[in-house]
């Protein structure tokens, strides 16, 4: 895939993803025509516009706006070749206490999205999901799953119009705003983790696999599909301990809209799930190609029957040893412990 050339937007821009996506592009192609940040948050654009000053980044382009907001979606959207959606109101628990905000943004956004594109001549979308949206169980999760419904059955109302849209869901990204890694951090100078239950576990990706998967499905997507990565799993308890061995545990018990598990591939979607090795892909139950061709062409196996891919069940573990040098890699190259 070559993006020199091209024009993205990705909403939700000055997110831990956003940053993460927008560095990886500009490394690897320099000749980028236009690389759009779209976001609501300026404080967030000011202090993103100071690593990237347009003397030396004539490229990008910092947009206000929200994704609430269809008209300022189309006119940033204008030229835009690619798009990647990863704008979302996505904590559980606020999500729970102000629902209304929280659908407004993650599924009237997410609607906003897909006419603006249809109506823009963009070529590609490619939408982040989550692994709550897997038979979810808070409003978040639920929010999402519709929005994922949204992208994928986009591609049967384009037409003839060439666009392909896709989605792709991950685990937790270490490291990402709001996550239990730099939460567990700041907390380990008080001497005391809280932990929601002492057998939660959850999916683990870094941002930099993250940023990897939604370029394959900007490459490799024949639209519809909903693609999910084989990722190792961890226990919450051994984060607490990797981080803080010497902090006292303090059970607190579970969040609202809180699970133990997390799953990404429930068995009702086995039906539709195939293997394509470095990922699963969900297909979608009407697609405008053939699906011997698609399987033909990416090698895909079909799952069993009866397969589900949940935290708890996970082949792959991360231990505390493992988890220390992934956060010293990926999350805080100053971390250590005593």
């Amino acid at each position: 895939m070559n993006l020199n050339n091209k024009s993205i937007l990705i909403t939700g821009g000055t997110g831990s993803f956003g940053k993460a996506f927008v560095k990886r592009v500009l490394n690897e192609w320099p000749d980028i025509d236009r690389l759009v940040i779209y976001s609501r948050d300026e404080q967030k654009q000011f202090e993103m516009a100071q690593e990237y000053p347009l003397s030396e980044y004539p490229m990008i382009r910092f947009f206000i706006g929200d994704v609430r907001d269809y008209n300022r979606l189309k006119r940033a959207l204008s030229g835009v070749d690619y798009v990647i959606h990863a704008a979302a109101m996505k904590h559980v628990h606020i999500a729970e206490y102000n629902p209304d905000e929280c659908v407004k943004t993650n599924i009237g956004g997410a609607e906003n999205l897909v006419r603006a594109c249809l109506n823009n001549g963009v070529r590609k979308v490619v939408a982040l999901s989550t692994d709550k949206a897997a038979a979810p169980v808070n409003l978040y999760g639920a929010t999402k799953l519709v929005s994922d419904k949204l992208f994928i059955a986009a591609n049967n109302i384009k037409g003839a119009n060439p666009i392909t849209f896709s989605v792709v869901r991950y685990g937790n990204v270490m490291g990402s705003n709001g996550s239990v890694i730099p939460f567990f951090i700041k907390r380990r100078k008080e001497g005391v983790l809280p932990i929601t239950n002492p057998d939660m576990t959850r999916f683990t990706i870094t941002l930099n696999d993250g940023v990897n998967m939604v370029l394959h499905a900007l490459e490799h997507a024949w639209g519809g599909e909903l693609f999910v990565p084989k990722i190792p799993s961890y226990k919450i308890t051994d984060v607490a301990e990797a981080i803080g061995p010497e902090c006292t545990k303090d059970i607190i018990g579970l969040r609202p809209g809180e699970k133990i598990h997390e799953e990404m591939i429930t068995s009702s979607d086995a039906f539709y799930t195939y293997d394509l090795g470095k990922y699963y892909t969900i297909l979608p139950s009407q697609h405008k190609w053939k699906l011997d061709d698609y399987v033909e062409h990416f090698n895909a196996e079909k799952v069993d029957p009866d397969f589900r891919y949940n935290s708890g069940e996970n082949s792959e573990w991360v231990d505390v040893k493992e988890l220390r040098e992934l956060i010293k890699n990926h999350v805080d190259p100053d971390f250590s412990v005593n």
